[in-house]
């Protein structure tokens, strides 16, 4: 499964959980679930909300004390303070919560290192907490880096820690349950303008989200304002990671969902949607999309490239590596290595045959490739399990046991009477299911 993000109207950690929670609205408890194990005052509700053109969601979010409901336009950018007298709350950026909550930080601020201590030992799942971590990490060090300051010196305004906390920990919950292959995004629309900060106005798009959003592909579509907020870059910038400008893939449209911004834009709907895609193999049977990258290697070690390739083979995306030897410039004994991988890794496999390889160069192209179906099974035999993989081919289906699995089986023959009937009695089970 691939997920693609269509920032019409921008991007926000708020319009991210409502797109997703409204094409995936059985994951609506377990995202409240989570958000309740890190701050059990923070109560969250998904809305069906209409503009008038188009339909969907709204998630909203209520600090301690009050009921979850609609909130105008939140703004999720940090500060930081290094100074102990109290501060105001004049970054809330059109935030209208006013909470007496008794928080032991009556200065107006939470800082990063006590929200990632409540992350750390909150009840999370292990996925839905290195998610969390993840995105809340790159926030703080972009607001670091922005400030000039540690990323522990980094504080959220009180108020819109609630905000954010609620966001992030949504986003990495969907993130993890959905457990999607890849996921990418359209050209991101970044607005103009000026935001109202505590630190006195700032431009549009936010410092941070600058820093965020390197590497993505960006348009003017003439609409001022905040269009893609500091905590929705975060997401955008924990899901592509070193590759946004990871395209759609092919595949087959499933589920939709339209996230709602609490922002009104002039003749736009302010919103994000998500577009699930079925795998492209699963969706067009008998065919499947490939890139292939290939390149020569003559001055790394032998036992140094096993290991390099091995690593490469670990790699998401990878389906496999080969090498053969070839003659080289200069009458050199050289290895041709040649890499199938899936287009959306394409890029993050390109930087590992750089990093676990001597290459300086390489070559790659798109194909499409023919498979057969195939599934997988287990079968018991003298007091052992191995598996089998059951390939559909035009005469008939035929079997393969897993070699591993009779590795220790002293002697050839032995090994070969120990697959074959693995094999045999997989078959047979295939033909009683029939």
């Amino acid at each position: 499964m691939h997920i693609h993000l269509d920032a019409l109207g921008g991007v926000a950690g708020d319009m991210f959980a409502a797109a997703l929670l409204d094409a995936f609205p059985e994951h609506q408890a377990g995202v409240s679930a989570s958000i309740r194990a890190v701050d059990a005052r923070i109560a969250c509700a998904v809305r069906a909300h209409n503009d008038g053109i188009l339909s969907g969601a709204r998630f909203t979010v209520s600090a301690p004390g009050t009921e979850p409901g609609p909130a105008p336009h939140r703004h999720e950018h940090p500060a930081h303070h290094d100074h102990p007298h109290p501060h105001d709350r004049g970054h809330q950026h059109g935030h209208q919560h006013e909470h007496g909550h008794g928080h032991a930080h009556d200065h107006g601020h939470r800082p990063w290192s006590e929200i990632r201590a409540a992350l750390e030992a909150a009840d999370l799942k292990p996925a839905v907490r290195a998610h969390a971590l993840g995105i809340f990490g790159h926030l703080a060090d972009a607001e670091a880096r922005v400030h000039g300051i540690a990323v522990d010196a980094v504080a959220f305004h009180e108020v819109g820690a609630f905000d954010s906390i609620a966001d992030i920990v949504a986003a990495a919950h969907l993130i993890a349950a959905l457990e999607a292959r890849s996921w990418s995004v359209s050209v991101l629309p970044l607005g103009s303008g000026r935001v109202r900060t505590q630190h006195g106005p700032l431009p549009v798009p936010a410092p941070a989200t600058t820093l965020l959003l390197a590497g993505f592909a960006t348009l003017d579509d003439g609409i001022p304002g905040e269009r893609v907020t500091p905590t929705g870059a975060a997401i955008l910038r924990h899901l592509c990671g070193d590759d946004p400008g990871r395209g759609r893939p092919r595949g087959i449209l499933g589920r939709t969902g339209i996230g709602f911004g609490t922002k009104v834009l002039p003749g736009l709907s302010n919103c994000l949607r998500a577009l699930v895609l079925e795998d492209g193999a699963a969706s067009r049977p008998g065919r499947r999309d490939l890139a292939v990258i290939a390149f020569e290697v003559d001055d790394q070690s032998g036992e140094d490239l096993a290991t390099g390739l091995d690593r490469l083979r670990a790699e998401p995306g990878i389906v496999d590596v080969v090498q053969m030897p070839v003659i080289g410039k200069k009458g050199r004994m050289m290895a041709r290595i040649q890499v199938l991988v899936r287009p959306e890794s394409l890029e993050a496999a390109i930087a590992a045959c750089f990093r676990e390889t001597t290459t300086i160069g390489l070559r790659y192209h798109q194909v499409e490739g023919a498979v057969l179906a195939r599934a997988a099974r287990t079968v018991e035999h003298d007091g052992r399990s191995v598996r089998v993989k059951i390939v559909a081919r035009p005469g008939g289906p035929t079997a393969k046991a897993e070699a591993d699995d009779a590795r220790d089986r002293a002697g050839h023959a032995a090994r070969v009477a120990l697959r074959r009937e693995a094999e045999r009695r997989a078959l047979e089970q295939e033909q009683e299911e029939r």
